[in-house]
């Protein structure tokens, strides 16, 4: 049951992306590219799992309709860093907020997402303390 969902995901994630780059260059000599493209992503979604199929289609047919509408934008430029701040907010103290701001901040980084996972890596000084 998690093959499809995944797979539904990922089609929708590759769909708006692909809707919010013909949003932002349409133009009428682009109507060709944008009926291919369509066609395109038809065949993508009828190689999925039939349970992921229609699910497939519906997110195609949104992302299509808020393309012509001008409701499809791509995240600005400080978007994924906003994202990543936002996830330290779960941590409760300050110090381990800041702990984990310093590790998305140009720390080492190592791994993969098809690894398994990416390791971020931070180094924090804690005086010893006073005897």
């Amino acid at each position: 049951m998690a093959l499809p969902r995944f797979t539904t995901l990922a089609c929708s994630a590759a769909l708006l992306l692909c809707g919010a780059a013909q949003a932002a260059g349409n133009k009428s000599g682009d109507m060709h590219h944008s009926r291919s493209h369509w066609q395109q992503q038809r065949a993508a979604c009828a190689n999925l799992p039939e349970a992921s199929r229609a699910p497939c289609m519906r997110e195609m047919g949104a992302a299509a309709q808020a393309a012509r509408t001008g409701d499809l934008t791509s995240p600005g430029e400080n978007t994924y860093e906003r994202n990543a701040m936002a996830r330290c907010e779960v941590f409760k103290t300050q110090q381990d907020q800041s702990d984990c701001r310093a590790r998305l901040s140009g720390q080492p980084v190592s791994g993969s997402v098809q690894g398994g996972g990416v390791l971020r890596e931070a180094t924090t000084m804690v005086p010893a303390p006073r005897q």
